[in-house]
């Protein structure tokens, strides 16, 4: 199944299965297991060993996925977003201001590579020593390449009672992010249906 950073980020606000809203960056020590949990994604961009996780880049990250939560409202819209924070999303403007301004902070320059058996090509190299803010970066640019590619066009928030999150829509007729969603809604709509008839029935003499 692919998988998209930028979703993966937003994804880290998620039903607690209680019926509330659980937070994997809630903690300096959340963000670090998430992060870790994305090194095939980062490779090549962050040095994930040099990394040091600490309260000031918790919350740089979760500024940023409340950027990048607010956009993807937008590219839902005129669906609803998630109702995880469909009532205090970041206004669209800033979201999208922060979500550039980070994406801004690596400097990176281009490098010609000329083997001696190939032709020549460029390849661009970071000149930021910070595997801070080349993991804030990283974060930032994959917001970007999706907000901006093909995917933003099937992005849908799940439907099903009590989830919070995106998912890229994979077939015309996906509703939900995942097949217990889909069991969950479609039990939901049955007992609604099933309390409308009774409801609806005749009254008891």
């Amino acid at each position: 199944m692919e998988r998209w950073l930028a979703l993966e980020l937003a994804s880290t606000v998620r039903h607690d299965g209680d019926g509330g809203v659980a937070d994997d960056l809630a903690s300096v020590e959340g963000v670090t297991r998430w992060v870790e949990a994305q090194a095939e994604s980062l490779s090549g961009q962050v040095r994930i060993r040099e990394l040091s996780v600490d309260e000031a880049l918790r919350s740089e990250i979760v500024a940023l996925r409340q950027a990048v939560r607010a956009l993807f409202a937008r590219a839902v819209s005129p669906a609803p977003p998630s109702p995880a924070d469909a009532r205090r999303l970041m206004p669209v403007e800033e979201g999208l201001a922060y979500l550039n301004s980070v994406a801004a902070r690596e400097s990176v320059v281009p490098q010609l590579d000329w083997p001696s058996d190939g032709a020549p090509a460029v390849r661009l190299v970071s000149a930021e020593g910070d595997p801070a803010v080349r993991l804030l970066a990283a974060l930032a640019r994959a917001a970007v390449d999706f907000l901006s590619g093909p995917h933003r066009d099937r992005l849908r928030a799940c439907s099903a009672p009590r989830c919070v999150r995106y998912f890229v829509k994979s077939h015309g007729r996906q509703e939900w992010c995942k097949p217990s969603c889909g069991n969950r809604a479609r039990a939901a709509r049955h007992y609604q249906r099933q309390r409308q008839a009774t409801d609806g029935g005749p009254a008891a003499s």
